[in-house]
């Protein structure tokens, strides 16, 4: 794929996008989340991408909520939709839906739609899911306890690029990797030509260790799973409970994670965790066995007698001996068991096998107070035991890498399937939380809605009365003040946008006709000046005169509420009707909310409809009206209502001489 194919991505963001693994999958998938990682590239910046990539797949145009309020209204409908979500990639992943007017695109989001509508909206997964996220990579992983080696500039630079989480160095022969092998724990020869040389040290000739980075450094993938263990068993948690079928087997996966430390070692190994306590415990071992052989012998000599004879002590002293020669004298089966004593405590205290030998050496056979260890001896026992720990680790640390690794794109596609999840089951919640049902989508003008409810209006949902309606051609609905007749036109806005987003629709049935542009215009706020109201009549005038350009590919869908606030009644009645009219003349569908319906009509040179949505009357103050507008009837208005009701209350002739002129 060419990235800067994309519309509305130029160099600059290709170069960011193609600092990702696989940026045409990301783009072909509308992977919002894994697109905001490239550098300089936001979340918002991501969605118009992925976007522009649909667009382009599918030879989508775009622009199909071609004014503000049709914007605004879209970002509304999509926004009931993302409030539904558990994660941040859910919310993501949901931007790259969008009003449509091309088939293949509509269809191809309803397909996802009816997949998603059949899960169980009520599924426990909010839990487990609140910790799935996209994968990541671990920060820079660095190990410096071994390293590669080579004879070759070539291969050194290939090491590099390959491994480069550990030292390369250059050797030219045997003794310079024995050097290596002083300052690392393991020395891993590319070369061929060190096979046989016999060095001290762990040096391992591997002339294939660039083809498996994994075997040099197992850190790799284990840090790649320590940092993303959560999510996949997070991920795990949701199959099980929403029955998917996972792409390995869970208790397989499990099992190697549980293996696996936050911080990236192996965990669960009881000699790798012997060899470890003792490393760490062993100057407290060694300093508590002196403790113990101390307190013996000082209890032996409290308790015992001791008789020096005159020529004894001379000879003692002209031989310059000290307590050392009394000791191994008088005392010395007493020494020689504080000894054992301490001996003993040290290899039980640190459970000590291969190296009892030398750590029973750490304190002296000859007779000494206080009795000290041999620093020598416990030097070398912690080199020991440290080179032990370290090889257990890696030996196990290959081993669980050797596991993990097969299962790395597995784990991706486990975690990706639990973020799809969420995607689906905030749709299902959607279409269940407002009665929704998929739309018939035609080829033919005009829209029928059946049992329509807004969840756009500040009511409970379920305390919003249904609303029946349906147009073809060019309409002017009208009403009394309050009556409904804006939210009757939010309404039809929201079912067309979401027929054409490929989502289901708060109605108990709706057919719309395919529209490839919503053209809503919001109440304006008070009369226009002379150059807002020029602007206005020339947005109207674009819009006419294009309506028809582009044959049957260009339809819209034209939504107008109370122009007449534009300028003084009567010259908006006229200005109504010649839009209406050139819309008429260009099979368009529109419906325009206006107090003016009478006037327009009789504007008009074409007979334009009039729906009403009709007040049945007054209850204590209040109009009760009927929400769903009337076919052909020109409503009456609130005045009208409030007169006819003072004409039935009163039997003079004023209130039905007022109420006469209504009906001229």
């Amino acid at each position: 794929m060419d990235l800067e194919s994309v519309p509305g991505v130029g160099a600059k963001t290709a170069a960011a996008l193609r600092e990702l693994d696989d940026p045409e999958r990301a783009l072909r998938e509308g992977d919002v989340a894994t697109l905001s990682q490239a550098p300089g590239v936001s979340e918002g910046r991501a969605a118009r991408v992925a976007r522009g990539a649909i667009r382009a797949d599918h030879d989508d145009p775009g622009g199909f909520a071609a004014t503000a309020r049709a914007r605004e209204l879209f970002r509304e409908a999509l926004g009931l939709v993302q409030e539904r979500t558990v994660t941040d990639y859910a919310e993501k992943r949901l931007e790259t839906l969008y009003p449509s007017g091309t088939r293949s695109r509509i269809e191809e989001v309803r397909a996802f739609v009816e997949s998603a509508m059949a899960r169980d909206p009520e599924l426990d997964v909010r839990e487990p899911l609140s910790n799935v996220a996209p994968l990541s990579e671990p920060d820079g992983v660095r190990v410096r306890d071994r390293c590669l080696a080579t004879s070759d500039a070539e291969r050194y630079a290939q090491a590099q690029e390959a491994i480069p989480e550990v030292s390369v160095e250059v050797v030219d022969d045997a003794r310079q990797l024995a050097e290596l092998a002083r300052s690392y724990s393991t020395v891993v020869a590319l070369d061929e030509a060190f096979a046989g040389v016999d060095v001290e040290g762990d040096v391992r000739v591997e002339p294939d260790a660039l083809e498996n980075p994994s075997a040099v450094v197992p850190e790799r993938v284990l840090a790649f799973f320590s940092r993303n263990r959560d999510r996949v068993l997070a991920a795990a948690e949701v199959h099980r409970i929403a029955d998917l079928d996972p792409p390995c087997d869970l208790d397989t996966l499990e099992s190697a994670l549980d293996q696996l430390a936050e911080d990236g070692t192996v965990r669960g190994d009881e000699e790798l965790d012997r060899l470890a306590t003792a490393v760490d415990d062993l100057d407290a071992a060694v300093g508590m066995a002196e403790n113990v052989a101390n307190d013996h012998l000082r209890e032996a000599i409290e308790e015992r007698d001791v008789t020096i004879e005159g020529t004894d002590l001379l000879s003692l002293v002209e031989r310059g001996a000290g307590v050392d020669s009394l000791l191994s004298r008088e005392l010395a089966d007493e020494y020689a068991a504080a000894v054992a004593k301490a001996r003993d405590h040290l290899v039980e205290t640190l459970s000590l096998r291969e190296t009892e030998a030398m750590a029973r050496r750490a304190f002296p056979d000859e007779p000494t107070y206080p009795v000290e260890r041999q620093e020598d001896v416990v030097s070398r026992l912690r080199e020991e035991l440290t080179a032990a720990r370290d090889r257990r680790a890696t030996r196990r640390k290959r081993e669980l890498a050797d596991d993990l690794a097969g299962l790395r794109d597995d784990a991706a596609a486990l975690v990706s399937a639990a973020l799809e999840v969420d995607v689906e089951l905030a749709i299902a919640r959607f279409a269940a939380d407002f009665d929704c049902t998929l739309p018939e989508l035609t080829e033919e003008s005009g829209f029928a809605i059946e049992g329509g409810r807004s969840p756009l209006l500040d009511v409970p949902f379920q305390d919003v009365e249904p609303v029946d309606y349906a147009v073809e051609g060019v309409t002017v609905l009208s009403g009394v003040n309050s009556g409904g007749k804006t939210s009757t036109l939010d309404l039809v806005a929201l079912v067309t946008t979401l027929a054409h987003m490929g989502l289901p629709v708060p109605a108990e049935s709706a057919r719309v006709g395919r529209v490839t542009e919503l053209h809503y215009h919001a109440k304006t706020q008070g009369t226009l000046d002379a150059g807002a109201f020029e602007a206005t009549i020339r947005e109207f005038g674009d819009l006419v005169g294009s309506v028809g350009e582009g044959g049957d590919e260009r339809r819209v869908l034209v939504l107008v509420d109370e122009l007449e606030s534009i300028t003084e009644p009567g010259a908006s009645a006229k200005i109504m009707a010649g839009i209406l009219e050139a819309l008429s003349e260009r099979r368009a569908t529109a419906v325009f909310v206006s107090h003016l319906a009478r006037d327009i009509r009789e504007a008009a040179t074409i007979d334009i409809g009039i729906d009403g949505i009709e007040a049945v009357g007054l209850e204590d103050g209040e109009l009760v009206v009927e929400r769903s507008p009337v076919k052909g009837k020109l409503a009456r208005s609130t005045p009208e209502l409030i007169v006819e009701k003072l004409a039935a209350d009163d039997s003079g002739s004023f209130y039905r001489d007022l109420l006469s002129k209504f009906e001229e």
